[in-house]
């Protein structure tokens, strides 16, 4: 069975990353096979400059998942280390084609770089292709409000809370996982009990307050306010940030501690504050959840 191969670090899984696996999907239809995204684990950052790595925005299980949405019937990870940093670009279709047996096709973005000191680019790869049968496609950038759609655009974005920009590059929403925590109950003093979720991304988007959907294992949507936060008015001292989601409406079954959620960032509310006392935050808690259902587009 011929593979037809995409490759790339696919951080974000984005717009233009769906381009390159829509290409290879393409071909793999019109000739048969399947497709294999080749992705780098660790991010060839660590290796090229291990004194200030890039952050990454999705873990290497959701990069599978999205990938795999996105068209790729496997997901291959190839360990980005010194050894393979070296291959010379003239040899790396050869590395490639011992990698996946039956190789018929590569589909790269325009911007793709291989090979010792990053000589290799689409037009060698082609080059090196036509010796050897194999087709070659290289993805032009996928433009969103004007600009190309890109891993590093993206992370600018979660930094500076500007989700939505992020969520048009990424094509589906921003997520944050994991398994619901017992709270300290600061909540419910609040009028606003809440889901509480550990969470340690490499990449911190921007903390505040946020309109957003909490993804059951059930599959179940409920629209819900979330703040992302340090929780000044309420904490002392140091404390890790936390993943607090209000529930608006729910409608199924409420998570209790141990359930495995996600949360969806749909939209930014506000910054992360410390309020006078729990009064002023009572009140601000009112206005937050009117904002995010508005946000939601839920009636009022």
């Amino acid at each position: 069975m011929g593979v037809h191969v995409c490759i790339g670090v696919f951080d974000g899984v984005h717009a233009g990353h769906r381009a390159v696996l829509a290409g290879a999907r393409a071909q793999a239809q019109a000739e048969g096979g399947e497709v294999a995204a080749l992705s780098f684990d660790p991010h060839p950052s660590r290796v090229l400059r291990p004194e200030s790595p890039t952050p990454l925005i999705l873990t290497r299980a959701q990069r599978e998942e999205r990938l795999e949405e996105a068209g790729a019937d496997r997901v291959a990870h190839q360990r980005f280390d010194e050894a393979h940093r070296a291959i010379p670009a003239e040899d790396y279709l050869g590395w490639l084609a011992a990698a996946f047996p039956g190789l018929r096709s590569v589909h790269v973005g325009e911007n793709f770089r291989f090979g010792a000191g990053r000589r290799g680019d689409p037009a060698l790869l082609r080059g090196l292709g036509a010796r050897r049968g194999v087709a070659v496609s290289a993805a032009s950038p996928v433009e969103v409000r004007g600009e190309p759609a890109s891993s590093s655009r993206i992370r600018a974005a979660l930094a500076a809370g500007e989700i939505a920009l992020a969520n048009e590059m990424l094509v589906r929403p921003y997520e944050a996982e994991g398994a619901v925590t017992p709270g300290r109950q600061l909540g419910r003093r609040l009028g606003l009990p809440t889901l509480n979720l550990p969470w340690s991304p490499e990449l911190s988007p921007a903390r505040g307050v946020y309109a957003a959907e909490v993804l059951s294992a059930s599959g179940v949507a409920e629209p819900a306010v979330m703040n992302w936060g340090v929780r000044p008015t309420v904490e002392e001292g140091s404390v890790a940030p936390l993943v607090e989601v209000h529930l608006l409406r729910p409608a199924g079954r409420i998570p209790v501690p141990g359930d495995a959620i996600k949360v969806r960032w749909l939209a930014r509310i506000r910054e992360e504050r410390r309020f006078p006392g729990l009064e002023e935050l009572r009140r601000q808690v009112d206005s937050d959840k009117r904002a995010a259902a508005a946000a939601l587009g839920l009636a009022s």
